[in-house]
């Protein structure tokens, strides 16, 4: 049975926590799936991983194009996982049902801290997958490092 883990972002943007995120998924040996709810938005974020350090690459690719199954590292917009992913990571209020938590090793929900409606479908999502029984963690950039700050 999987988890949901809640990063909620105060001081590192999305295009910063997001490749640290996914490179700790590729060293566990996880696919991954990378849902947003726009499509222009996942574009933007495969740009920047594209541009991102040469020692730090990851292998990615966007939903809808060729060879989509085979990337270790998918973003896109769908409910379903085309390339296998054992682990999803969720953007800009991207929902994550129970049963797909439970069903994975790893749900990952990445929030703006500063910005008030995303900080209100965090709280949703966290009342909804915790009501529902899936194992939670909550985890701050507050103090300037990550720390855990609750757990369900």
């Amino acid at each position: 049975m999987g988890a949901a883990y809640f990063y909620h972002l105060t001081r590192t943007p999305l295009e910063v926590t997001l490749p640290m995120l996914l490179g700790k998924a590729q060293g566990a040996g996880w696919r991954v799936m990378v849902r947003g709810r726009d499509r222009a938005r996942m574009e933007w974020l495969d740009e920047k991983l594209w541009l991102g350090p040469e020692d730090g690459f990851l292998p990615h690719g966007l939903e809808g194009a060729e060879h989509e199954a085979d990337q270790p590292i998918l973003l896109g917009t769908a409910p379903e996982r085309p390339n296998g992913a054992v682990c999803v990571m969720s953007i800009d209020g991207a929902e994550v049902p129970p049963e797909e938590v439970q069903a994975l090793e790893r749900v990952c929900i990445l929030f703006d801290g500063n910005d008030d409606a995303a900080l209100s479908v965090a709280r949703a999502q966290w009342k909804a997958l915790t009501g529902a029984g899936c194992s939670a963690q909550y985890w701050s950039e507050g103090s300037g490092r990550w720390e855990k700050k609750a757990e369900a």
